[in-house]
């Protein structure tokens, strides 16, 4: 008697307060396979509530459309650029709250690690990732606008490399990247 395969279905998110990025994948066995992807847009003269509402809205509709098993989001980084870096982090809040309303488990990945897992190289350059993406889904053209084919990137990193070896979302500015104990607990 034949068993049905298990389909894990993941939803990759790069976020930002501009332009978010989502892909959609699921994984059969070892076989990848697009369901959907693109971008969630908001305009720069919008109060930043709303636009953050907007955010919040789309991925509550894919969130409901889709049922994803997992999501897989990018950790963020604090740069040169402050005000930058606390917009995004507030649009990566809208996402969470959705996943957390959800019950989605939410795995986070540094931009190095979604490169090592896609092209072996820890220090790739973007079109290296974007074209190995392009293959590893078996599609015609690397998926574009950039933030979702960073999104696609971004599930294509949990789906390759498990639950055992991903990071769940704990906020690593509160406790630290690896200094919370809780962390490895309840992986599959």
């Amino acid at each position: 008697m034949a068993t049905e395969p298990v389909v894990k279905r993941i939803i990759g998110i790069d976020p930002g307060y501009a332009i978010t990025g989502y892909g959609i994948i699921d994984k059969v066995g070892n076989k990848l396979s697009v369901v959907d992807f693109g971008v969630i847009e908001t305009k720069a003269k919008t109060d930043f509530p709303l636009r953050l509402l907007a955010i919040n809205d789309k991925i509550r509709f894919l969130l409901e459309q889709y049922k994803p098993d997992y999501m897989s989001i990018e950790e963020l980084f604090m740069g040169h650029n402050h005000t930058t870096v606390i917009g995004t982090a507030q649009a990566r809040g809208a996402v969470l709250v959705e996943a957390g309303r959800a019950g989605v488990e939410v795995f986070e990945f540094t931009p190095g690690q979604v490169k090592l897992a896609i092209t072996g190289y820890g220090k790739a350059e973007k079109k290296q990732v974007q074209l190995m993406t392009k293959t590893l889904l078996g599609l015609k053209e690397v998926p574009k606008p950039d933030d979702a084919a960073d999104a696609l990137g971004l599930a294509i990193t949990l789906a390759n490399t498990g639950l055992a070896y991903a990071g769940k979302a704990v906020s690593g500015y509160q406790y630290g990247r690896y200094g919370y104990q809780k962390r490895n607990e309840g992986f599959v």
